[in-house]
């Protein structure tokens, strides 16, 4: 008898920080004994990633193209898998319509050091406003930066607001401990076990923001996150608090945080993220001594990002082989989703 013809998959991966190769999905799916043609590709346009796309069984990768008319297109499709731990760039209800998963790679499974390192390293960079003082020294002026020093409290006995409790919010509360801070967070999904035990004490985001002397974000970014901290959240916070946002730029309103730190409702901010991203030159966060600015490199060392792509890869070779995944945005899409499977 002829032997059966062993199913072949493809996968498209779409930017991936790591560069061309793809040697670490294969493994993965190798290891699951499953024929799998990867195709990379960097699309400019919704255009391009249909014409990649339009048969692909799978997608690694995120961004901005994703939108209903994609989706309509990707007949084959039956995950996007991102390798980011957010998915604000997928029209998940688009998704979940023509029935395909998406799925994000929790922080747990490659970042969650990494992102909370960094957001107590902008808390300890604003609190003694390194940048500004080590810019100053370098340009020769030693005896003014007395000048610029105070007002700076001590960053042990101060209050750390932790706005969004999940992996990467308890992993910045254990370590923020470690400096002496006090810890407390607000956050409507998170179980409150897990956050008791992160030693973090939950209230209204207004009692956090009033209370707190550094309030960090770590939210999702989505319909119910989009400009979750404002104006009105500004005005609340403390003349003396700083602001630290490593999540997703469009959680915060940038232009009410600017008028903020213009203003000195504020003491001042460190960003990772920007609502529009690469940063534009004229952008007035780029001019103020009390903003640090950083590249949206939270989640990036050399070990996180070997291990970025396993996860996704694990998750794409769950649905390829008729599994549902670990990690899905869009859950209400399983009916619709199984329908669809082998299509």
């Amino acid at each position: 008898m002829p032997k059966a013809a062993v199913e072949k998959f493809k996968v498209v991966g779409l930017g991936k920080i790591s560069g061309p190769s793809m040697e670490t999905e294969q493994k993965v799916f190798a290891s699951h004994k499953i024929t799998v043609e990867t195709v990379e590709a960097r699309c400019a346009n919704e255009d391009e990633l249909i014409a990649v796309a339009k048969d692909a069984d799978a997608i690694l990768g995120g961004g901005r193209l994703f939108t209903r008319r994609v989706m309509a297109e990707l007949t084959r499709c039956r995950a996007i898998v991102t390798y980011s731990v957010g998915f604000d760039g997928v029209d998940v209800d688009a998704a979940t319509d023509y029935g395909i998963v998406v799925v994000n790679n929790p922080a747990r499974e490659w970042c969650v050091e990494e992102v909370s390192n960094h957001a107590m390293a902008l808390l300890l960079a604003c609190a003694k406003k390194l940048t500004v003082l080590n810019t100053m020294v370098k340009q020769g002026k030693w005896q003014d930066t007395r000048k610029l020093m105070p007002p700076m409290a001590s960053i042990h006995g101060q209050t750390l607001g932790i706005v969004g409790c999940g992996d990467i919010g308890r992993a910045v509360a254990r370590k923020a401990a470690g400096f002496g801070l006090s810890l407390i967070g607000t956050d409507p999904y998170v179980k409150e076990s897990l956050v008791a035990a992160a030693g973090i004490k939950l209230m209204s985001m207004g009692d956090l923001l009033r209370r707190a002397d550094f309030v960090s974000a770590h939210t999702p970014l989505d319909k119910g996150t989009f400009h979750l901290i404002g104006e009105k959240e500004f005005k609340l916070m403390k003349p003396t608090a700083y602001f630290i946002n490593t999540s997703r730029g469009s959680v915060v309103d940038e232009p009410a945080l600017i008028r903020s730190l213009q203003s000195k409702a504020i003491a001042g901010a460190g960003l990772d993220v920007f609502e529009k991203e690469p940063v534009a030159p004229d952008n007035p966060l780029l001019k103020m001594d009390n903003v640090i600015v950083l590249p949206h490199s939270a989640s990036y060392s050399d070990a996180a990002l070997e291990m970025q792509p396993v996860n996704p890869s694990e998750e794409v070779a769950r649905v390829l082989t008729g599994h549902w995944p670990k990690n899905p945005v869009n859950p209400d899409v399983k009916p619709k989703f199984k329908l669809v499977k082998g299509r």
